[in-house]
């Protein structure tokens, strides 16, 4: 589906409700009333259809990115997240406090018990995630609260529902009732397919450790072979969220840039940094420990730019996994493109696969440029950043006109580069670049 399908579906659905709502024919109340129950609307389709944007959906991720997913989520869920928790302070039309004689067609605001106390539980659990969201660094470890989030928030749209269907004028009608209840079902299994069966579909199809490798300071290759199947079907520029010893249904999963290519054959190889938790620990993982993987997700794929006359791979640190792939597979499909490596670093000793990157250029289309910000002494490459000018010195304006640039590399290098290839007339679509940081 293309992305800007994907996108008229995602607001067709959180438009839906007040559509129908406008469609009722009641009497018009005043108009921070109709205000109030618009944005509370707005906020809980929004919530609900939250669930799909939580990255695991390929249909999603795979066409507009996992950053770009991540990144709507997060905006989305404070936008719905500010919109539910005011709508309460907008009304000021007619209010009853007599139970049961206000019904939810009613121009007085209904405060009916029954009604109001799931309201009143959703706008305090959406506060209390809200708060959490925003403070979890160095609280929780990302994978348990993932778990946790995903299930906090569907308490929050259950009881968010249950006050709409109850309490609210216009999603007592069917229609719209049937539609809160028809989004909540795919919210809630939107979290069964994340944490059961996806976990199911991954213990039918096992892997193990094959090897692990020293590439370069503190940088290890994982190699992960198939066991009892053929494999995996990606292409390159794809990651994969692995776990490694634990068992398939498991909140320790990673994601990592594959870095093997699928000429290579069913093995996958990762490009891993030691950064705590379980990359602190590469070095002690034997060989035949049982692994599985979730794959392929992602959008640094060459696909939509075949007929670009270039490829431009600019990588930092780790951020190589990506392009290995891709210069492994251009190679074995002998891609006759030329195409330039700038990979940065902040020491010699960090370069990841120096050698075969050396051994790719000698006589072939491929140009390999260092970056170093801590260059040894009597280094003549390039210093410091990957910059507006670095990227002019090795780069002719018609290449920046129509070759495809792929990014891959810590946020804020992605950022000043792609700030950086913009200036210089770089279209932003023949940008392509994918962050797992949504800080």
């Amino acid at each position: 589906m293309p992305a800007a399908l994907l996108v008229l579906f995602y607001l067709g659905l959180t438009c839906a409700p007040l559509v129908m709502a406008a469609v009722q024919g009641h009497a018009p109340r005043p108009l921070r009333d109709e205000l109030a129950s618009g944005v509370a609307l707005a906020g809980l389709a929004i919530i609900l259809v939250e669930f799909v944007l939580s990255g695991r959906f390929r249909v999603i991720s795979g066409r507009i990115g996992m950053d770009v997913t991540m990144r709507l989520h997060q905006l989305l869920a404070r936008a719905a997240t500010v919109m539910i928790l005011l709508h309460p302070y907008l009304y000021a039309g007619p209010q009853s406090l007599r139970a049961g004689l206000t019904p939810p067609g009613s121009a007085p605001l209904n405060f009916d018990w029954l009604g109001l106390w799931p309201g009143i539980v959703a706008w305090l659990l959406l506060g209390a995630l809200m708060v959490m969201a925003l403070g979890r660094n160095g609280v929780f470890r990302h994978e348990h609260w993932r778990a946790m989030h995903g299930i906090m928030a569907l308490i929050v749209a259950g009881f968010g529902v249950l006050h709409a269907t109850r309490a609210g004028r216009y999603s007592a009608d069917p229609a719209l009732a049937m539609l809160w209840w028809g989004l909540f079902a795919v919210a809630a299994f939107s979290l069964l397919w994340v944490y059961v069966i996806k976990p199911a579909m991954k213990a039918r199809r096992p892997w193990r450790v094959s090897a692990v490798s020293r590439l370069a300071d503190r940088t290890w290759e994982l190699c992960l072979s198939p066991v009892g199947h053929k494999g995996l079907r990606y292409r390159p520029g794809h990651f994969a969220w692995i776990s490694v010893g634990k068992l398939a249904v498991s909140l320790d999963e990673n994601p990592f840039s594959i870095a093997s290519a699928p000429a290579d054959g069913p093995d996958l190889r990762f490009v891993i940094k030691e950064l705590g938790d379980f990359t602190s620990r590469l070095g002690e993982i034997k060989p035949g420990t049982p692994s599985y993987v979730d794959a392929p997700f992602g959008s640094l794929t060459l696909d939509r730019h075949r007929d670009a006359a270039g490829v431009a791979l600019i990588a930092g640190g780790v951020g190589i996994a990506p392009m290995l792939s891709h210069l492994r597979q251009l190679d074995a499909d002998a891609d006759p493109r030329p195409r330039l490596l700038l990979y940065a670093n902040r020491t010699v000793d960090q370069i990841v696969c120096g050698a075969e990157l050396d051994a790719r250029a000698k006589g072939g289309p491929l140009q390999v440029t260092h970056v170093l910000s801590e260059p040894p002494e009597g280094w003549t490459g390039e210093t410091g950043f990957v910059t507006a000018e670095v990227i002019q010195r090795h780069f002719a304006q018609d290449a920046l006109r129509t070759w495809v640039f792929v990014l891959c590399g810590p946020p804020p290098m992605l950022h000043a580069v792609e700030k950086a290839l913009m200036s210089l007339g770089v279209a932003p679509k023949n940008i392509l670049l994918e962050q797992f940081s949504y800080d």
